[in-house]
């Protein structure tokens, strides 16, 4: 089950790491108000995140043996709806902007969940990675199991990347500009686009490797 978490924890860095609405708020209140307002915002947006990474298990749920059949195809779709995220993260221009409110970090937290929770199309970002990386176990038996740590496992990738973000932009918030976003945003999305491509070549071998 090793390998559920590591998927899980790669899926839940995955999700966070580009530099949409809440990361741009993460960042804000980090470079403004200090690393552990960031942080507590990047755990609203994880726990959103991981309530949606369960609708998302839910519903693959009931297509598991479709995905089982179909595993190789659903891959590459999965990889390349994964490069067209890669490359709208690799061409966006975020842009910080001094934030007007300060809130506490309970506040701070669900002001962040509400935010990424408003966003329900991040479920078929998930459905893309969890098709990409075989996620769901066909199993009955160990699918609860399995889900169970997978979704332990997002949280986890989470709360690592919002940690390690935060820290970083923390101890650079005094030379952190709008050109270092761009940069790390540039950078995330050629990671991402260079997984993609990983993940089409390795789906079409096995596709070959069965014919």
């Amino acid at each position: 089950m090793i390998h559920i978490i590591y998927r899980g924890i790669l899926i839940g860095i995955l999700v966070s790491a580009p530099m949409g609405p809440i990361g741009l708020l993460c960042l804000q209140r980090t470079l403004y108000k200090g690393r552990w307002h960031g942080f507590f915002s990047g755990i609203g947006a994880a726990f959103s995140d991981l309530f949606y990474a369960l609708i998302t298990c839910m519903g693959m749920g009931i297509v598991i043996a479709f995905i089982e059949d179909n595993q190789s195809v659903l891959q590459i779709v999965g990889s390349v709806l994964l490069m067209f995220f890669g490359i709208y993260t690799y061409k966006s221009n975020p842009s910080l902007r001094k934030p007007k409110h300060t809130y506490s970090y309970s506040q701070d937290a669900l002001s962040a969940f509400f935010l990424t929770f408003s966003n329900p199309f991040i479920i078929f970002l998930f459905i893309a990675l969890f098709a990409r990386f075989n996620f769901i176990s066909p199993d009955e038996d160990e699918a609860l199991h399995s889900i169970i740590l997978g979704l332990a496992g997002i949280f986890a990738g989470a709360v690592l990347w919002w940690f390690a973000m935060t820290t970083v932009v923390g101890k650079l918030r005094k030379v952190f500009k709008d050109r270092g976003l761009l940069i790390m945003n540039r950078i995330v999305g050629i990671v991402i686009i260079v997984l993609s491509v990983l993940g089409i070549i390795l789906s079409f071998r096995d596709i070959l490797g069965k014919g």
